[in-house]
């Protein structure tokens, strides 16, 4: 048996892309699988999402491409940021859609993309343009020389031209509008010069769900596809189903007296006399090391007990009441459902005043990945 595993619900997976396709129609739907599939699985999840209905795939690094094409998939891959200058072959070798959004990168890949064998197809481009996230992309300004520049290069092919929304996620808030108002502004600036853009692509996950003007000819939804909302809505959560169940089993079980200290510093002390269970989980495995003195909870046998005291690297603890018949062996689930009860990502996150995105993310890699299919 693992130590720790987490089952990834690829049915799950499925059904929320199928969810996304319905509600985003006619817009063509990108399954965003960067970070290892946000830490569920590049490759299986990729492979859901594309027969589900999902026709493009989204990483943000080109080994994260290359081992998708590893993976047997073929479906279209967009690179969500320039490749470094030494990437360039490497993401001309994976047959991928490149996002530029400089002259220097702009030219790089024009003088690799020309060294290729005589006949090899155009390199698709996709030009980003910054209309408000200030991360990366060019400024509206440059958009129509930068796309001069693409033209200019035989071996290049301008396919897209796109942004990305900030606060999408707050619906009440107006700068996603005037994002989506400078971005026109850059297509209508493109089409005056006569310069043809394929495809218009701006929402995230939130724009996606929560912004129907956002959705363009395809929409990149990351977060939405495990199952997590992106925001505070209960008609989108109503739509998505959970991917993540993340377990381990009991690994020893001890009666400690009352105020007695428990894990590092003591800074908690049991209040009566109770019995603590051990886990062979920690905060090297994803499962955040104040999440213990936060009283955060874990389902063993179908009920809530909570950790206590600090979380360990590879063990925590958890108070499970003076007379229970908890016992070594038994599974407990720190993220997903047992019987009746659930605990999700968003519990966790709102206890650490985070996003559910960093805590799925952070499930660590020696916790093994199940991915699980009807």
């Amino acid at each position: 048996m693992a130590r720790a595993w987490v089952d990834i619900s690829l049915d799950a997976v499925a059904a929320n892309v199928r969810a996304l396709c319905e509600r985003v129609a006619p817009a063509a739907v990108c399954a965003v699988v960067k970070a290892d599939g946000y830490g569920h699985g590049a490759v299986p999840v990729a492979r859901a999402a594309l027969g589900a209905g999902a026709t493009w795939l989204a990483v943000a690094q080109v080994p994260e491409a290359t081992a998708l094409r590893a993976g047997g998939i073929s479906a279209p891959v967009l690179l969500l940021s320039e490749p470094r200058p030494d990437e360039v072959e490497e993401a001309l070798a994976a047959r991928i859609d490149v996002t530029l959004h400089t002259a220097a990168l702009i030219a790089a890949l024009g003088h690799a993309a020309a060294a290729r064998p005589s006949g090899s197809p155009p390199v698709k481009v996709h030009l980003k343009v910054d209309t408000g996230m200030h991360r990366v992309g060019a400024a509206p300004a440059d958009i129509v020389a930068l796309a001069h520049l693409v033209q200019a290069h035989p071996h290049l092919d301008l396919r897209a031209v796109w942004t990305h929304c900030a606060v999408a996620d707050e619906p009440e808030r107006p700068e996603t509008a005037r994002q989506l108002e400078c971005y026109e502004a850059c297509l209508s600036d493109l089409a005056a010069e006569g310069i043809t853009v394929p495809l218009r692509h701006a929402a995230n996950s939130a724009a996606a769900l929560l912004h129907p003007a956002s959705r363009y000819d395809l929409v990149r939804c990351g977060i939405a596809i495990y199952g997590i909302s992106p925001a505070p809505s209960r008609e989108v959560d109503l739509l998505l189903t959970p991917v993540v169940r993340l377990a381990t089993e009991v690994s020893f079980v001890k009666p400690v007296a009352k105020g007695e200290g428990i894990s590092y510093g003591h800074r908690f002390h049991t209040e009566r006399d109770s019995v603590i269970a051990t886990l062979p989980i920690g905060y090297a495995d994803g499962v955040f090391r104040r999440l213990g003195e936060l009283g955060q909870e874990v389902l063993i046998g179908g009920h809530r007990y909570p950790m206590v005291g600090v979380v360990t690297m590879d063990q925590l603890m958890v108070d499970v009441g003076p007379h229970s018949a908890v016992r070594a062996g038994d599974e407990a689930v720190l993220l997903g459902a047992q019987g009746d009860e659930r605990i999700s990502p968003e519990e966790w996150a709102v206890r650490l005043g985070t996003i559910s995105y960093e805590v799925v993310c952070a499930i660590g890699a020696r916790v093994e990945r199940r991915p699980l299919s009807s």
